[in-house]
């Protein structure tokens, strides 16, 4: 009978996974190596915090602009040349903490390269994966994130350790350049015969950019033309978009200021050091990873078997992970030792992943084909959070130190994670009071 055909949405959405993977070890990277470089040369807590923040005001600048792209010349096109920019910024740029304007210009360059990835991934899901695969297929696809972070995590402390901090950037540029072409080669847009009923299922080639006007056809068989514009009034003043948007800024708040600090809370607020950790360094990310899977399939499983409606299950799953997520966080800097502290921001982002299932799974429902767009103005919001979370807690340490607070002490770290968790439990009451699972643009 001969071997089946490996359907081409699962490659894509392997290849997204891959692509998230990529871009979270050189995030993790960059927050491990300029921590280490920077520590060595005496740079304080609040210059720390400037820097590891300047990636995210690039970031922000690109994520609406990424979905119009997206929408207007493709998905799979921005994908590969943000990816490129990025990658060649990582090989040519030294890390050396005492030249902080070349330092601010390059993570800059990455947050405005990088700012247009997950634009584009949602556009091209949108395209390729249909309804009832979207909750286990963002969920795989979001998670390479996470196992991106574990692997940054497990590895490059000892790559630092052994070649030294500019090492990490030539890795992962060699990263994103590997990608790169494997994307170049295997990715392409889905054709009408993958999908044959692509209008009335929300994905497909009905989803593709559109240049100029643009012929469809009608139920009786007609061809119309018309020149379709991106509802931008009905997205800004949509109140499921707005909560889409308060829980992608809590989750970001929570998991930039865990990924960027939780480094120097090792290091200075436990005096353990990262390269003697071990593989433990990395069990928070693993367990987001796993956990953001797990989301993903009890979401289309409830869905798919009708237990509960769309709309249920996305407010469902995003409210179990927040709010557990929540008092993990809160709990965080009560716990003084390192398994107790990997125990615990496990949970946090354990849980914060499986509420993925609901929030970032809901562009694709409520609007499939600007599903890159509606990304993008929800992770505004998102790297707003990076933005404001990771200097606020540099902010909130040198406050610590300048009140005579010793950075071991837990009371210098209570408002670092008690603000997250506050946020937390205020975004999943917003997703239950106006998030949606029905398809409200066309």
């Amino acid at each position: 009978m001969g071997i089946s055909k490996f359907p081409k949405r699962y490659l894509i959405v392997i290849l997204t996974f891959i692509c998230t993977c990529v871009c979270y070890v050189e995030r993790v990277g960059f927050s491990i190596a300029y921590t280490i470089a920077a520590d060595a040369a005496g740079v304080n807590q609040t210059s720390k915090g400037m820097i590891l923040s300047t990636f995210y005001y690039g970031y922000a600048c690109s994520q609406v602009p990424g979905g119009w792209a997206a929408q207007k010349i493709g998905g799979r096109r921005v994908l590969l040349l943000s990816f490129v920019l990025w990658s060649l910024t990582c090989a040519l740029v030294p890390l050396d903490p005492n030249k902080v304007m070349l330092l601010v210009l390059a993570r800059l360059l990455v947050g405005v390269a990088q700012g247009f990835i997950f634009p584009s991934i949602h556009t091209v899901l949108a395209q390729w994966v249909p309804p009832h695969e979207r909750s286990r297929s963002v969920s795989l696809t979001t998670s390479g994130m996470y196992l991106g972070a574990a692997l940054g995590m497990l590895l490059l402390p000892s790559l630092v350790k052994f070649r030294g901090p500019q090492s990490v950037f030539l890795a992962e540029a060699a990263l994103g350049a590997s990608w790169s072409l494997l994307w170049f080669k295997c990715a392409v847009d889905p054709p009408r015969s993958e999908h044959p009923k692509a209008s009335a299922a929300g994905f497909g080639e009905s989803l593709l950019p559109i240049k100029g006007s643009h012929k469809i056809k009608v139920e009786n068989g007609a061809l119309s033309t018309r020149n379709p514009k991106i509802p931008w009034k009905k997205i800004i003043l949509s109140l499921p978009v707005w909560a889409i948007v308060a829980n992608n800024f809590t989750f970001h708040y929570a998991l930039y200021v865990l990924m960027n600090w939780l480094p120097t809370y090792f290091e200075l607020g436990l005096e353990l050091s990262l390269q003697e950790m071990g593989s433990s360094k990395m069990l928070p990310y693993f367990i987001m990873f796993l956990f953001s899977n797990i989301g993903g399939v009890i979401a289309d499983r409830l869905v798919m078997r009708r237990a509960l409606s769309v709309t249920s299950t996305r407010k469902l799953l995003n409210t179990v992970g927040f709010v557990v997520a929540a008092f993990a966080l809160m709990g965080l800097p009560y716990f003084r030792t390192a398994d107790g502290v990997v125990f615990v921001s496990s949970v946090a982002l354990g849980f914060l992943a499986f509420g993925r299932a609901g929030f970032a799974v809901n562009h694709m429902d409520i609007a499939p084909r600007y599903a890159g767009i509606v990304m993008g103005v929800s992770n505004t919001a998102g790297t707003l959070a990076g933005i404001v979370g990771v200097d606020l807690t540099g902010r909130l340490l040198e406050a610590a130190k300048t009140a005579e607070l010793d950075l071991t002490s837990p009371d210098s770290w209570k408002a670092v994670f008690f603000i997250p968790g506050l946020l937390c439990i205020g975004s999943s009451f917003i997703f239950l009071l106006f998030a949606s699972g029905e398809r409200i643009f066309d």
